[in-house]
């Protein structure tokens, strides 16, 4: 179990004056945490000024990089030996953040995973099941909510894929994937997630295609064989079926179906040989 003074909290922030006041306090007023980092990512407004107030330590960056920017800036500028990250708009409870540290030791990396119900809108609820659903099938276990900003984590395990984040609104995907492919011990810890304050600068429309090819890139990294043996298998049997449609209603094999046929078997091959491109990229990893 991590007790409160070996957490660093970060709080990535942009043009979150209206709450990053109350978050930071109500945080500090929750357990002794060892610091609380709010990063302010280019604001326009008094976001920094007001985390200041509440006692934070701020980190400014001069201007806009992205979420994910601020993530890896917080986890370099941490002192802790874990790290909750907490999102600056208030819809996380402070006790929901006690529950989720309590867990690290056991665990390298916990997620606050919200119910549905308290998930914005029914797009979201829809968009975020969707991306739940090949997640789970991609890394072979449950994943109850794939994009939830409230995790707490090891911070040497953060700095192993740090690399890997993207510096925009992807890195709760990709810390994910990558903490459970990589092996590590992955919790769920369910929460509710509170109305937060202003609007979402998150849009599935087009931020949804991003979250799924980051999870495509991260599964290629680390297992690539459950992204290309389905494509391989996909064409094989589309391939091999017009195949036998075309012997039994034309009598002969169209150069399609062979097509189809031969491409299926050099994907399989392709996918093979990532597969050991990635055994030995990660061989030797801490």
């Amino acid at each position: 179990m991590a007790a409160p003074g070996d957490v660093s909290v970060l709080i990535p922030a942009m043009n979150e004056a209206a709450a990053i006041g109350g978050v930071v306090r109500d945080l500090l007023a929750a357990a002794p945490w060892r610091e609380v980092l709010v990063i302010d990512d280019g604001s326009t407004d008094a976001t920094g000024a007001e985390a200041e107030a509440a006692g934070a330590r701020v980190i400014r960056h001069p201007y806009n990089k992205g979420n994910g920017a601020a993530v890896k800036s917080g986890i370099r500028a941490a002192t802790g030996d874990y790290i909750l990250i907490v999102d600056g708009d208030g819809q996380h409870k402070p006790s929901d953040a006690v529950r989720l540290t309590s867990r690290l030791g056991e665990y390298d990396l916990v997620v606050g995973a919200r119910s549905s119900a308290t998930q914005a809108g029914f797009v979201r609820r829809l968009g975020n099941g969707a991306l739940n659903g090949l997640a789970s099938f991609l890394t072979e276990r449950p994943v109850p909510d794939l994009t939830s900003g409230f995790r707490a984590a090891r911070r040497t395990c953060l700095l192993e894929f740090i690399g890997l984040l993207p510096n925009g609104f992807s890195t709760p995907t990709t810390t994910t994937m990558c903490f459970i492919k990589a092996g590590y011990n992955v919790a769920f810890e369910p929460v509710e997630a509170r109305a937060r304050v202003g609007t979402s600068k998150i849009r599935l429309s087009r931020d949804g295609p991003k979250f799924l090819l980051i999870m495509l890139r991260v599964m290629t990294i680390f297992s690539p064989l459950r992204v290309f043996l389905p494509v391989a298998a996909a064409s094989f049997l589309v391939g091999a079926g017009y195949a036998v449609w075309t012997v039994v209603t034309q009598r002969h094999i169209t150069n399609s179906s062979v097509l189809l046929v031969m491409s299926s078997i050099v994907i399989l091959l392709v996918g093979l040989v990532s597969e050991q491109v990635s055994a030995l990229r990660f061989d030797g990893r801490r």
